[in-house]
């Protein structure tokens, strides 16, 4: 059974960085991100890792781990919000201590979902993959990166729906004023692979960043199929993923590693956040790769959903109970806490 943590109006957020801190030129960023959560009528817990950044982490993995282990393990926080991903988390999951982990919402992305993934994995407790606390700084924000909150405010035997962007952003914009955090301009169009124009997936969710998952594959934090049959009851997974950096190649033959290790073997399809990246090689398109993976793993897939790198993004939660439906280039997802 999948463990729903809970979430209330009045609850304590920790902020720690497993992955990248904050460098001291940007420390602004992370306290207009505090005063909004504050604002809000939340309680905010800042460890020291959120405020420091040298060579590609934020501290020594051991720093790191030890921060947040402590943090999840109190019973007085309700979420762990990280300030943003980085690159390096891949180095703190060998000494989390699953064992003493209490139920509690993590959020975020990119990086963060390397964490989010393996805590559910190995304890089937739920996760949410979303926006990043950065992100939150604005005045306002736009509806779908909004719903995080109520996302984790839904309880257990509650649905969730989310729908998809009128407009995404096509470019970071790194000047622009901290009331306006995402430029929304271009038209959100949810495709298939073989231009359905409906098309209904139902599954239990698990995904997140391709390019920091792919490295537990095969390994004791990738077990996937101890996962279905402990905590799934062998339902089917509804996978979803979003590419950071990642050409065509590189993501086939990760998709085949993914295939090789078992990954598909008891799914009910794929679904794919927009991305910048997905750079052809050789003439080899991502929708060749698109085309290559369906013939390989005979899934269903849809891809440029709100997800990922490329805002605003729903929130996915791991281990959730989902439905996720086309029509007609627009999208809807609707999550049960079952």
């Amino acid at each position: 059974m999948i463990t729903y943590p809970t979430f209330h109006n009045q609850a304590q957020i920790a902020v720690t960085a497993p992955s990248s801190g904050i460098p001291q030129p940007m420390h602004h960023l992370l306290h207009q991100s505090i005063q909004k959560m504050q604002e809000k009528g939340y309680y905010v817990q800042t460890g020291e890792t959120a405020w420091t950044q040298e060579k590609a982490k934020s501290a020594s993995a051991k720093k790191r781990a030890d921060e947040l282990n402590k943090m999840l393990s109190d019973p007085s926080i309700q979420l762990i919000f990280p300030p943003w991903g980085g690159e390096l988390l891949i180095e703190v999951i060998e000494l989390i201590d699953y064992g003493n982990i209490l139920p509690k919402w993590i959020l975020g992305y990119s990086d963060i979902s390397l964490l989010l993934f393996v805590v559910t994995v190995k304890t089937g407790i739920a996760t949410a993959h979303g926006t990043n606390l950065i992100d939150l700084r604005g005045t306002s924000t736009d509806d779908v990166t909004g719903k995080w909150e109520e996302t984790l405010l839904t309880k257990k035997g509650e649905r969730i729906d989310q729908f998809s962007s009128l407009h995404y952003q096509k470019s970071w914009m790194h000047d622009n004023p901290s009331s306006v955090v995402f430029h929304l301009t271009e038209k959100t169009e949810w495709k298939t692979s073989d231009d359905l124009k409906e098309l209904t997936l139902k599954g239990r969710m698990l995904g997140g960043c391709i390019d920091v998952i792919r490295h537990v594959i095969g390994t004791p934090y990738g077990d996937i199929r101890h996962f279905q049959n402990h905590y799934l009851q062998d339902e089917s997974i509804l996978w979803y993923f979003e590419n950071c950096e990642m050409n065509t190649v590189d993501l086939r033959r990760t998709f085949i590693q993914m295939k090789l290790a078992g990954w598909f073997k008891n799914a009910s399809g794929i679904v794919f956040g927009r991305s910048s990246a997905n750079e052809t090689v050789d003439g080899y398109t991502i929708a060749d790769f698109y085309k290559d993976l369906k013939e390989d793993v005979q899934l269903p897939i849809i891809y440029d959903i709100d997800c990922g790198h490329v805002p605003p993004q729903m929130i996915f939660v791991n281990g959730a109970s989902a439905e996720i439906t086309l029509q007609n280039g627009e999208g809807k997802l609707s999550q049960a806490f079952l």
